[in-house]
C-alpha cells in the first residue's frame, strides 16, 4: 500500500488507548498529526505504548505533539522532570538551554516528535493566559532566553514551534474563552512583540503558531486566519519558511469565523500548513471529511517533515546518563525556588 503523505489536520483522542474510531480517524487521508493531553497520559511506559499504536494505525508518517512548556502547561508529569514556567529562567539564564534539552530529550524518549514550545510572547503584565509562560517582559531578554531554550531542543533532536504569533502578551482576555482584540499600531508590535520571532526565525525556527487575536489596526481577522499576518508579514517581511500550525480551531477565539469547516478553510487559505482541531471529536470528523483534498505540495510536506524527531533517544539510557541526572536535578531546584 502506498504511504499517505502527512495530511493537513491535527486531531486528538479521548483516552489512554485507541478505539476503532480513533484508528479510523488516524488513517484518514487528511490526518497528519495528533496532539496528546494529560487525559491520554498515565506514565511513560503507557504513553510510549500508545504512541506506537498511533503510528501503527497510520499508513505513512504521523506527527505526535504535546504541550510541555513547563509551569502551568506540562501535560506529562508522572515520570517526567517537573519544569518551571519560562519566566523562571530570567533569574538563571544559563539554565534555559539545558531546560530545552531536558524537555525535548524526555519527550523524544517516549516517541513524541515535538512540543509546542517555546512561547515567544512578550509579557506585558496584563495577560492572565500568558503571564509567566513568557520568558520576560523585556523583548530582548525574551528573545535571548527563548533562543537558548530552542537551541537546547534542537541539540536533543527536536524541532521548535514559536507561539503565539505575532504576540499574545498585550491582551487581557483569554482566546480559549473569547476573541481578544489588540489595538496597537503595527510599528508598536514590530518594536516589541515581533523581536523574539524575528530573532528565532533568523536562527532557523522550524514552526510558528499564530494567535487567535485580532490586531485591529492591521486586519479585522484574527492572525491565524489573516493573509496579511501569515503571508505579508510572517512569510515575506520576516522571511519565515517553516511550518505554520493553527491554534486550536475549537477555541472560542476562532468561533467568529464560522463553523468548523469555514474555520479550517480560511486558516488553510491564509497559509496554515496544519490545522488543529482538538477537544471536539465531532468537529474533527467534520473537518477531516469536508476539507478539500489539497494538491500534493512538496513545500508543505518539506515543512512538516522537518517537525519529525531527529535520531532516537533510549529512555533507559537517558535516565542513566550523567547529563540527565545533573540537569534534571538543577531544573527541579529551579522549579522549587520559583514556586
Amino acid at each position: 500500500m502506498k504511504q499517505l503523505p502527512i495530511g493537513p489536520v491535527m486531531i486528538d483522542i479521548p483516552g489512554q488507548s485507541l478505539t476503532a474510531l480513533d484508528k479510523e480517524k488516524i488513517a484518514h487521508p487528511n490526518t497528519g498529526a495528533l496532539i496528546l493531553f494529560s487525559r491520554n497520559f498515565e506514565h511513560p511506559e503507557q504513553i510510549a505504548g500508545l504512541i506506537k499504536a498511533i503510528r501503527a494505525a497510520r499508513h505513512g508518517h504521523i506527527l505526535i505533539a504535546v504541550d510541555q512548556e513547563g509551569g502551568r502547561v506540562q501535560r506529562f508529569q508522572n515520570g517526567f522532570t517537573r519544569l518551571p514556567p519560562a519566566a523562571a529562567y530570567a533569574a538563571q539564564p544559563t539554565m534555559a538551554e539545558d531546560a530545552g534539552w531536558l524537555m525535548a530529550a524526555e519527550l523524544l524518549a517516549v516517541g513524541v516528535d515535538f512540543s509546542f514550545a517555546p512561547v515567544l510572547d512578550v509579557d506585558c503584565g496584563i495577560s492572565v493566559i500568558i503571564g509567566d509562560r513568557a520568558f520576560s517582559q523585556d523583548c530582548e531578554l525574551a528573545a535571548t532566553l527563548a533562543g537558548d531554550f530552542r537551541y537546547g531542543m534542537k541539540s536533543a533532536g527536536m524541532a521548535a514551534t514559536g507561539k503565539h504569533f505575532p504576540g499574545h502578551g498585550a491582551v487581557a482576555l483569554d482566546s480559549h474563552l473569547t476573541l481578544p482584540e489588540d489595538n496597537r499600531e503595527l510599528d508598536s508590535i514590530r518594536q516589541q512583540d515581533l523581536i523574539p520571532f524575528r530573532r528565532l526565525i533568523a536562527a532557523g525556527l522550524e514552526a510558528v503558531m499564530p494567535a487567535h487575536v485580532v490586531y485591529a489596526e492591521v486586519d479585522k481577522l484574527p492572525a491565524g486566519f489573516s493573509e496579511i499576518w501569515l503571508q505579508k508579514i510572517l512569510r515575506k517581511e520576516l522571511g519565515f519558511d517553516g511550518a505554520i500550525f493553527s491554534d486550536d480551531l475549537s477555541m472560542a477565539g476562532a468561533a467568529a469565523i464560522g463553523d468548523f469547516a469555514e474555520r479550517a478553510g480560511l486558516a488553510q487559505q491564509a497559509g496554515c500548513d496544519m490545522l488543529l482541531v482538538c477537544n471536539s471529536p465531532t468537529a474533527a470528523e467534520q473537518v477531516l471529511d469536508t476539507l478539500p483534498k489539497r494538491r500534493e505540495n512538496w513545500r508543505h510536506q518539506q515543512r512538516l517533515q522537518k517537525m519529525r524527531a531527529h535520531g532516537e533517544t533510549d529512555r533507559e539510557q537517558l535516565l542513566k546518563s550523567d547529563k540527565w541526572r545533573q540537569v534534571s536535578a538543577q531544573i527541579l531546584q529551579l522549579s522549587a525556588a520559583y514556586a
